[in-house]
């Protein structure tokens, strides 16, 4: 595994956790955060059964490291987000492997989008997101104006980008923009609790339901139905779809080793 300067990353019981390490920035994203991140999806995709993403210190993202150029006016935007964003957040969104983002505090601007990326968001009570893009004069970027809509509606996405104020994590939940908020005790364990579920899960499975899942967006009625038949016929070919038959018949928890 590689050494990183901007992130740490690790795998243990098949849980590969991503921590965003620029605690003194806020873990605001630069070009060499963002390369880091990139690559390391792409090790935990082939090395692990689950991958967890989180912030380091008092907040998850800060977004965009305005410094990280010099002249934040002089920006290149568009070359950007084309070369860095882009790679970054599929590496995160078509990871093979089931991937959770656990957001510790603030997640703002492409911060927000980022853990957004991840198939499921878990955020401490104390954690917030904001669209901050329009209070330096720019729209929602780095996947906001894709996920926002599908995750929180047109109405809530529009106001949301708009307004550009802080959303509770309580608020992010009830509108369906992330999977739960929970009380700051208890966010540590609950997804850890949730990524070792997953880490014992039927990875296969998992693979081809996101698969399934991000394809409906875009298909329409039959479409979609031959690519669950042939995805589910993809899962009942694995070991892990035996076992569980098995284990359902002898009435015990199945032992799914991710094949």
């Amino acid at each position: 595994m590689k050494a990183y300067s901007t992130i740490t990353m690790g795998i243990k019981d098949d849980i590969a956790l991503l921590t965003l390490n620029r605690p003194d920035k806020l873990n605001a994203l630069n070009a060499q955060m963002r390369a880091e991140i990139t690559d390391a999806c792409g090790f935990a995709g082939r090395h692990a059964r689950v991958l967890v993403l989180t912030g380091s210190g008092r907040a998850f993202c800060a977004g965009q490291d305005l410094s990280d150029a010099g002249n934040a006016a002089s920006l290149d935007l568009e070359r950007v987000l084309r070369d860095e964003y882009v790679p970054m957040l599929h590496a995160i969104s078509e990871c093979p492997i089931p991937t959770i983002a656990a957001v510790n505090g603030a997640a703002a601007g492409a911060g927000a989008n980022l853990a957004l990326a991840a198939d499921v968001v878990i955020a401490s009570h104390t954690a917030y997101f904001t669209q901050a893009f329009t209070r330096i004069g720019l729209m929602p970027d780095a996947g906001g104006t894709y996920w926002l809509p599908r995750q929180m509606g047109a109405a809530k996405a529009m106001g949301a980008a708009l307004f550009a104020e802080r959303i509770t994590a309580e608020d992010a939940a009830a509108w369906g923009m992330i999977w739960e908020a929970v009380p700051d005790m208890e966010f540590d364990s609950k997804w850890r609790a949730r990524a070792a579920h997953l880490a014992s899960g039927p990875t296969e499975a998992y693979r081809n339901l996101k698969s399934a899942l991000r394809a409906s967006w875009g298909n329409g009625e039959s479409a979609q139905l031959d690519l669950e038949a042939k995805l589910q016929g993809a899962c009942g070919q694995t070991r892990d779809f035996k076992e569980g038959v098995v284990a359902f018949l002898d009435k015990r928890k199945p032992f799914f080793e991710g094949r």
